[in-house]
């Protein structure tokens, strides 16, 4: 299935995390919750951000997550601008290590609603449902249904933003007959204005009795100007640490190692990357520890057009890949709507 088109990416408006109303004095404990609740908003801490997006500077300075292989094509079509209604025709072919592909996708968003669906070439359906009842709480669905077995799935998210914490509890497959599923509960507390700690439970419940919990722990150290971030997680034999520093309004750097030490593996790869934004372009470099080599370019020639090119060279493999996509944007939209400023004809 064709990756999601990087135009096609919208972003939900940022909640304001808003305090929870303290409960009424006329309750036993009231008075006591109320000048807990005082003393804690006293301390000015800030909302940590989720478990999910621990590392969200980092991946959007790497470009793991951008790269492509062999020819792409998104064309984008803007029905709407408020609420937002586009709809999307990915094309990838060329790729030796995936067969050539098409994915016609919709996207649809308000401040409270955000839906996008997908469905490929092979009747491949992927759905996506975000319903936000406040500025703080979030309820998340996510589904697949494939015509190969075991691909299709379910996923059940609830997010919760306190005003210095974040809960968020999810559930892949969950069956309310037997609870079978994997489970995720998350759980995210700011412990000064810099460091905030946490802790992630993974439960599997499959069939007939096997069941297994899995604990991970997690800091999250930002700077008092915000401009860079360090975060370790450790799960098991397992540890993942990365920094994140923004050098210029234009220019941020990443680097990202992850330790393997169990039984059977024992292994460590480090990578690090920055990313250029300019005018009409954003520029990619990364470099890991395996021998990789790879950078990505999207450069704008107009605002409704866009080239990429991606490379990597693998040089313990002796191996390389080269990437080359256009991303094409037609509106209904009037250049006042789209945000640009008409162009006036010679006086």
């Amino acid at each position: 299935m064709a990756s999601p088109p990087l135009s096609a990416k919208v972003d939900l408006p940022t909640p304001s995390y808003l305090a929870p109303s303290p409960p009424s004095s006329s309750w036993p404990l009231g008075g006591l919750y109320n000048r807990y609740a005082s003393w804690r908003k006293s301390l000015d801490l800030p909302n940590p951000g989720s478990v999910e997006n621990l590392q969200k500077e980092v991946k959007s300075t790497h470009l793991t997550n951008y790269f492509f292989e062999g020819g792409r094509a998104d064309l984008t079509k803007s029905l709407s601008a408020n609420p937002i209604f586009q709809v999307t025709h990915s094309f990838l072919l060329g790729s030796p290590t995936s067969p050539p592909s098409y994915n016609f996708g919709a996207i649809f968003a308000n401040n409270n609603v955000f839906l996008q669906g997908s469905v490929d070439h092979d009747g491949n359906v992927n759905a996506r449902v975000n319903q936000g009842w406040s500025a703080t709480n979030v309820t998340k669905i996510q589904a697949q249904m494939s015509s190969q077995v075991g691909h299709s799935m379910i996923q059940v998210e609830q997010d919760y933003q306190g005003l210095d914490y974040s809960v968020n509890v999810k559930g892949v497959n969950p069956s309310p007959l037997d609870f079978t599923g994997i489970y995720i509960g998350s759980y995210m507390q700011s412990v000064t204005k810099n460091l905030a700690l946490g802790i992630e439970l993974l439960h599997q419940r499959q069939p007939p009795d096997l069941s297994e919990t899995t604990p991970s722990y997690l800091a999250k150290y930002t700077s008092s100007d915000r401009n860079w971030i360090a975060t370790a997680q450790m799960q098991g034999g397992i540890m993942q640490a990365s920094y994140w520093q923004k050098l210029s309004e234009k220019v941020d750097v990443a680097a990202d190692l992850q330790l393997i030490a169990t039984p059977t593996r024992r292994d460590a790869i480090a990578t690090v990357g920055a990313k250029y934004d300019l005018r009409m372009s954003t520029f990619r470099a990364q470099l890991d520890s395996t021998g990789k080599v790879s950078a990505l370019l999207e450069q704008r020639f107009a605002p409704t057009f866009g080239f990429l090119l991606s490379g990597e060279i693998d040089h313990f493999k002796n191996s390389a890949k080269v990437g080359v996509g256009v991303m094409i944007e037609s509106s209904t939209l009037t250049p006042e709507e789209m945000g640009m400023v008409p162009m006036t004809g010679p006086p």
